[in-house]
């Protein structure tokens, strides 16, 4: 009984990590129609239409929708900076910043213009 359970759940994993590639999207919000893989993420997601912002900054008052979104603010107050660059040391509070930086390091330049294929580290 105990390994069906176990095969039953494995499986159902399985089920819902496969909808990332397939672009299965069941959960759609019923105000603008916005689809999702999970229902974990459309409960979040409708808060930007409830305008509920649970999250608070107790520094600066300001408050937000997304959970991610007050904890990368709270790194504005500690200025902590958990992505360095291994070569300068530079900190960055976010990833993204740390991978524009490195593009910026090494000259790469992925995003190209439609119109003049001219290339960027960033997209505008």
């Amino acid at each position: 009984m105990m390994q069906m359970l176990m095969a039953l759940n494995v499986a159902k994993r399985s089920s819902s990590l496969h909808k990332v590639h397939t672009g299965e999207k069941p959960y759609k919000s019923d105000v603008c129609r916005k689809a999702f893989s999970y229902s974990s993420s459309l409960h979040p997601h409708r808060r930007v239409h409830t305008g509920e912002k649970p999250y608070m900054c107790q520094v600066c008052g300001k408050d937000f929708s997304y959970s991610s979104y007050f904890h990368l603010h709270q790194r504005d107050h500690t200025r902590e900076k958990p992505h360095k660059c291994d070569e300068c040391g530079s900190g960055f509070i976010r990833n993204s910043d740390l991978h524009v930086h490195l593009r910026v390091r090494t000259g790469e330049r992925p995003c190209k213009c439609k119109e003049c294929g001219k290339g960027f580290s960033r997209n505008s």
